[in-house]
C-alpha cells in the first residue's frame, strides 16, 4: 500500500528503535570533487579551459584535526551545480560521484554540455579506486544515499527527473527514473528512508517523494519555498527539512539569501518559517547531533564582476540552531573564497569547508552551537567544487 503525505513521520522513529535500525558508523573519509578547468574573468563570466585535469580526492579524517589525502583519482568533476553531487555510503565502503557537465570543443575553445555519468569508488581499496561507471539522467546534480545504504536518488537538472539506483555490495544499478516536470537540483532522504525531498530550483518549489523499498513515487505534491532553492537537507531527527534559497534565479546581485524551514511532522508537511542569511547560499549541511545546520553563503566571493559593491573576499558560514523544532541564526564565521563543499564529521564535533578559490580544506571545531575556526587547513591539489562525508 502506497503511503500518502499524511504518513511522513508518524511513528517512524519508534519503529526504527524497535527494529534496531543500523546506526551510522564513524566516518573516516570526506570525498571532494575538484574542478580544474573553469574560472571566471574580471567581468564575472565563466572561462572554460581544456578538460582532463580534474580529480576526485579522498581525505582520511580519522584524526579530525589532521586530515590527510589518501587517494586522488583522475575523474571529471564540475563546479556547475549544487555541491552535493557526491556521497559516501553509511558503512564507508563506497563513494558515489556524479558529473553534471562534460566538455566539447567549441571552435578554439570549449563549452559545457550535460553529462550523465556516475562514478563508483571502492573506499576499502588500498588505495581507493574506481570500480564502475553508471549511466544516469542528464546533468546529475544533487545525490543522496539512504541510511540503510541500499538506495540512491540523483536529481537530474537537464532531464527534469530523479534517478533511482540500488546498492547491493559493490554493485550500483539504475532501476527507475521519476519524471519531475521541472528541473531538480538537489535531493535528500528522511532519516527513516520512507520519504525524500527534491528541490525544483527554477520554479521555487520542493517536491515530496514517497519511498517503499526500491519503489519511489511522486504524486505531484509540491511546496512553495524561497526563491531559487538550490539545496535541501533533512535534520538528523527527521523533524525539519531546510532549503538554501539563492534568490533572483541564482544570480549574484548582492541580495539576501534565505533558508526555508519545513515541518515534516505536520500533516501534511508544510513551510513554517524563513530565515534570512547572507547572499547566494549553495553548500548546506545538518549536524548528526540534530542541533545545528550550516549554510555557505558565497557572499560575492567568486563568479562576480571585479569591483562590484557586493564582491567580498570571503564566504560566510551561517550557523543555524535547529533544536526544538525551530530554526534561528546563532552565529557566523568566515571561510575562504567561493566555498562550495561543506561536511560535518559523523560525530558532529568538526566541520569541514572546501574553498574553491584557495584550493584548501578548512577545519572548524563545533562545541554546542558554536563553530570556531581552528586555523588548520589541508592543501588540496586543485579547486574543490563539492564535498560530502557519510553524514549528509
Amino acid at each position: 500500500m502506497r503511503r500518502g503525505i499524511g504518513g511522513w513521520l508518524g511513528c517512524g522513529a519508534m519503529v526504527a528503535l524497535l527494529l534496531g535500525e543500523p546506526t551510522m558508523a564513524r566516518a573516516q573519509y570526506v570525498v571532494i570533487g575538484d574542478d580544474n578547468k573553469l574560472h571566471w574573468d574580471d567581468a564575472g563570466k565563466p572561462v572554460f579551459t581544456e578538460p582532463g585535469k580534474d580529480e576526485v580526492v579522498i581525505v582520511d579524517i580519522k584524526n579530525p584535526i589532521e586530515p590527510k589525502i589518501v587517494a586522488s583519482l583522475p575523474l571529471i568533476n564540475t563546479v556547475i551545480g549544487p555541491p552535493t553531487n557526491l556521497a559516501v555510503t553509511p558503512d564507508e565502503s563506497l563513494a558515489l560521484v556524479a558529473n553534471s557537465i562534460a566538455y566539447q570543443q567549441d571552435g578554439a575553445g570549449w563549452k559545457g554540455v550535460p553529462d550523465n555519468k556516475l562514478f563508483v569508488i571502492d573506499l576499502k581499496g588500498a588505495p581507493p579506486k574506481l570500480i564502475a561507471t553508471v549511466d544516469v539522467g542528464k546533468q546529475p546534480s544533487g545525490l543522496a544515499i539512504n541510511k540503510s545504504g541500499n538506495l540512491v536518488l540523483i536529481a537530474n537538472r537537464a532531464d527534469s527527473s530523479v534517478s533511482v539506483l540500488t546498492i547491493k555490495g559493490q554493485e550500483v544499478k539504475l532501476v527507475d527514473t521519476i519524471a519531475m516536470n521541472d528541473p531538480v537540483s538537489a535531493v535528500a532522504f528522511t532519516p527513516d528512508g520512507k520519504h525524500a525531498l527534491a528541490t525544483k530550483n527554477t520554479v521555487n518549489k520542493v517536491s515530496l517523494l514517497n519511498v517503499e523499498g526500491e519503489k519511489v513515487t511522486y504524486d505531484k505534491t509540491d511546496l512553495a519555498v524561497g526563491p531559487y532553492p538550490y539545496n535541501v537537507q533533512v535534520t538528523a531527527d527527521g523533524r525539519l527539512a531546510l532549503t538554501a534559497n539563492q534568490g533572483n534565479g541564482g544570480v549574484a546581485d548582492g541580495g539576501a539569501g534565505s533558508v526555508t524551514v519545513i515541518d515534516l511532522k505536520a500533516t501534511p508537511p508544510h513551510v513554517i518559517d524563513y530565515v534570512g542569511i547572507a547572499p547566494i547560499p549553495e553548500g548546506l549541511d545538518v549536524s548528526p547531533r540534530a542541533n545545528l545546520a550550516v549554510a555557505l553563503a558565497l557572499n560575492g566571493s567568486g563568479a562576480v564582476p571585479k569591483g562590484v559593491w557586493y564582491a567580498h573576499p570571503n564566504t560566510i558560514v551561517e550557523v543555524l540552531s535547529t533544536a526544538g523544532g525551530k530554526v534561528h541564526k546563532v552565529g557566523s564565521v568566515n571561510a575562504g573564497g567561493l566555498a562550495e563543499g561543506v561536511a560535518f564529521s559523523p560525530d558532529g564535533k568538526y566541520l569541514y569547508v572546501a574553498n574553491f578559490n584557495d584550493d584548501n580544506l578548512q577545519i572548524y571545531k563545533v562545541t554546542g552551537d558554536k563553530v570556531v575556526d581552528t586555523g588548520k587547513v589541508l592543501k588540496l591539489p586543485g579547486h574543490p567544487a563539492s564535498m560530502r562525508s557519510s553524514a549528509p
